[in-house]
C-alpha cells in the first residue's frame, strides 16, 4: 500500500536536487515499483536540443536496473525555491511512459496542500503506444 505522504517527501527531496539554469523550474518525481521499490528523478536542463524531465528521469533510471512493473509517479514541481504549482508530466513524458504501464498507472501531483491522482488513460486519452 502506498504511503503518500512519504512519497511527496521523497519527491520533495528530489527536486532539490534539479539543474534548471535555464527555466529556474524545478522538478521532482518518485517513482514506485509494484515491488516497492521507489526510484527518484529530477529535471535536468540543457541547452541543447532537449532537457530531461523528472518522470523520464526516474523512469530510465528504474528500466536500466531491469524494473518493468510500476505502481504510481509522484510528481511536484514549480518555481525554484517556491510553492509547488500543478505539475503533470508533458506530452513526451506520456508517451513515453505509456510504453511502460497500463492504462489504469496512477499519477500523482501535490500543489496547494492538496494531492490530485490521475490514470494515464486520463491524461493520454487517445491510447498508448502510437507505433503498434
Amino acid at each position: 500500500m502506498i504511503n503518500i505522504k512519504d512519497e511527496i517527501m521523497l519527491a520533495t527531496d528530489a527536486r532539490t536536487r534539479a539543474y534548471a539554469p535555464h527555466s529556474g523550474y524545478t522538478v521532482g518525481a518518485t517513482l514506485r515499483c509494484k515491488n516497492g521499490k521507489r526510484y527518484y528523478g529530477c529535471n535536468i536542463e540543457n541547452s541543447g536540443i532537449q532537457s530531461i524531465c523528472a518522470e523520464r528521469t526516474a523512469f530510465v533510471k528504474a528500466i536500466s536496473e531491469g524494473e518493468r512493473e510500476f505502481d504510481c509517479i509522484v510528481v511536484i514541481g514549480g518555481p525554484k525555491d517556491k510553492a509547488p504549482e500543478q505539475c503533470l508530466p508533458c506530452g513526451y513524458c506520456r508517451q513515453f511512459m505509456s510504453e511502460f504501464v497500463d492504462e489504469n498507472f496512477k499519477i500523482y501531483t501535490v500543489y496547494d496542500k492538496k494531492v490530485e491522482e490521475y490514470t494515464m488513460k486520463e491524461l493520454l486519452p487517445y491510447g498508448f503506444k502510437i507505433w503498434t
